[in-house]
């Protein structure tokens, strides 16, 4: 029931926020382990750039969403999400894209999804 009800909002948002080239659509989708983001540009249909916890790029930083090395070096969810919204800010920004609609995905806008949308605040995105 609970997807069905994320589901049903997030169509219900994706229709009101749309990404356009020029200000395309941020979306974000979480599961229980990771946390993915996405621009989006939707007159083309076509993702622009994307990041996850899975990424090559995220593991290369020393990040890991399931764990560190040690007890000592655990990073939490929310860290990961804050540096997945530092690492999407800094690759649309060298595609030329400076603002995005956030488009939270029919979650509530708090914990790891507020963490994405303050690091990629933080990265350069205006929303």
């Amino acid at each position: 029931m609970k997807q069905i009800g994320r589901k049903r909002r997030h169509k219900s948002i994706a229709r009101k926020v749309r990404g356009v080239e020029s200000q395309p659509r941020l979306v974000v989708f979480r599961s229980k382990k990771h946390i993915y983001a996405q621009v989006i540009n939707d007159s083309l249909g076509k993702v622009v750039v994307s990041a996850s916890t899975l990424s090559k790029e995220f593991s290369a930083k020393g990040g890991s969403a399931s764990g560190g090395k040690g007890r000592e070096t655990k990073p939490t969810n929310q860290d990961a999400a804050k540096e997945i919204g530092k690492m999407i800010s800094e690759k649309a920004k060298s595609l030329g894209v400076k603002t995005v609609s956030f488009d939270r995905g029919g979650y509530k806008y708090h914990g790891r999804v507020k963490k994405l949308a303050e690091g990629a605040r933080e990265g350069g995105l205006k929303f």
